[in-house]
C-alpha cells in the first residue's frame, strides 16, 4: 500500500483501503490535488501512544511559570 492516494482514486475503494490500514497498521494520507487534506490512522486503546515519542525527552524541569530567556534555548546554540 502506498503512503498517501487522492480523493478520486480513495473514493471508490475506500473500505479495500481502511482494511489495508487495519491488517498493515500503517497510516494512509488522503490528498486533494496534492496536498494532504487527511491521515487514516488504525485505532489504538492506548491513550498514551502519541506521547510515548516525548518521554525522556525534558532535560530539566524546574518552574514551568519562569520566563525562559534566549539563552536557556538550546536551538539558539
Amino acid at each position: 500500500m502506498k503512503g498517501s492516494v487522492s480523493k478520486s482514486k480513495f473514493k471508490p475503494r475506500a473500505l479495500e483501503y481502511f482494511r489495508e490500514v487495519e491488517k498493515s497498521g500503517r497510516e494512509l494520507i488522503i490528498t486533494d490535488r496534492g496536498k494532504p487534506v487527511l491521515k487514516i490512522l488504525p485505532y489504538s486503546e492506548d491513550t498514551e501512544a502519541w506521547l510515548k515519542p516525548l518521554w525522556g525527552s525534558v532535560l530539566r524541569y524546574k518552574d514551568p511559570t519562569e520566563p525562559v530567556s534566549v539563552k536557556d534555548w538550546g536551538v539558539f546554540k
